[in-house]
C-alpha cells in the first residue's frame, strides 16, 4: 500500500494547509494519509474532512518531541481519538516553552549580526505556540544569510551553533502513553537522524518497547536505502510494526515528496495492519 503516514501542515512546521495536503497527497497516489504536525492535532478534523472530501483513508497523526539521553527523539502517534483529552493536554504542556526557547535563540543569533530574528520568523508561523528552528531557518534564506535551510541548520541552528537553544521536551514514558491510552500505535520516527551509539539506541528501543510503543519508522525522507535495510532488522528484532512516512514539510524544501517513497520491505508488518479499525473512510 502506498501509504504516507508522516507530513507536516501550516498548523506546525509545514507551508501548505491540510486541505492542500490532502490533495496533493491524493494527485500523488497516496493510498492511506496521516498528517503528524509536531506536538500538535489542531489540524485533525480539517484533514479529516478534506481526506472523506477526496475520498482519501486517514489515520489521525501527531510528532510528539521527547527529551532521550540529552537528545530531541520525535515519536509518531498514529490512529489515536483526536479528541482525547489527556492527549491534548500533553501536547498543549510540551508546546509550552517554544516561545521562551525561541526569544533565546534570536539572542544568540544578533549576538553573531542577526538581528531581528524572532519577528523574522513569526512571519512564517501558522500557530505562535509551535514557533520552531525551521520558522528560523526560513527567514535565514528569505534574508540571504543563507542559501537553503539545509545550510542555516548546518551553521547556526545546530549545537554549538549561535542560534542553537536546548529545550526538555515530553518523556518517552508519557509520550508513548497519550498515544497509546487515546487509543493509538506509537512509532519511533526516523531513528538513523539521532547518532546515538549502539547502547544509547538499544536503551531506545528497549525502554520505548517497555512502555507500550509498537512501531519504528523503516522507510522515511530522512533515510537511505542503507537505513531502511538496518532498521528493517530492528524492526524484526524487537518485533515492532513498520512504518513509511515522507516526512513531507514544503514543495520547496522536502526531499521526497509525499506518496514517493520506495515499499516498504516485504518481510515487515505494516502498522496499518494494526489499525484498520481506526482508519476513516468516506461516507
Amino acid at each position: 500500500m502506498n501509504a504516507d503516514l508522516h507530513c507536516h501542515s501550516a498548523v506546525s512546521d509545514g507551508t501548505l494547509e491540510p486541505e492542500a495536503l490532502a490533495a496533493r497527497a491524493k494527485a500523488n497516489g497516496v493510498e492511506l494519509w496521516a498528517l503528524t504536525d509536531h506536538d500538535e492535532i489542531g489540524g485533525q478534523q480539517r484533514a479529516i474532512a478534506a481526506a472523506g472530501a477526496l475520498g482519501l483513508p486517514y489515520l489521525t497523526g501527531t510528532e510528539i518531541s521527547v527529551t532521550f539521553a540529552d537528545v530531541t527523539v520525535h515519536i509518531v502517534g498514529l490512529g489515536f481519538d483526536p479528541d482525547n483529552a489527556a492527549l491534548a493536554a500533553g501536547l498543549h504542556a510540551t508546546r509550552g516553552g517554544r516561545r521562551e526557547r525561541a526569544m533565546e535563540m534570536s539572542e544568540g543569533l544578533a549576538k553573531v549580526g542577526i538581528h531581528g530574528a524572532y519577528d523574522g520568523a513569526l512571519q512564517y508561523v501558522g500557530n505562535p505556540e509551535l514557533i520552531s528552528r525551521t520558522h528560523f531557518a526560513r527567514f535565514l534564506v528569505e534574508t540571504n544569510v543563507c542559501h537553503d535551510t539545509s545550510e542555516v541548520f548546518r551553521k547556526y541552528l545546530v549545537e554549538g551553533k549561535p542560534g542553537f537553544v536546548p529545550h526538555r521536551w515530553a518523556t518517552l514514558r508519557n509520550a508513548v502513553h497519550w498515544i497509546t491510552d487515546a487509543g493509538g500505535i506509537a512509532v519511533i520516527a526516523h531513528p538513523a537522524r539521532y547518532k546515538f551509539s549502539a547502547n544509547e539506541e538499544y536503551a531506545l528501543f528497549s525502554e520505548f518497547k517497555a512502555h507500550g510503543g509498537r512501531g519504528v519508522e523503516v522507510v522515511t525522507g530522512s533515510h537511505s536505502s542503507a537505513d531502511a535495510v538496518r532498521y528493517t532488522e530492528t524492526a524484526l528484532e524487537y518485533g515492532l510494526l513498520a512504518s513509511r512516512g515522507s516526512d513531507f514539510h514544503s514543495p520547496d524544501e522536502s526531499h521526497i515528496d509525499l506518496g514517493k517513497l520506495p515499499a516498504l520491505p516485504a518481510r515487515l508488518t505494516p502498522v496499518w495492519t494494526a489499525l484498520e479499525s481506526r482508519i476513516h473512510v468516506a461516507a
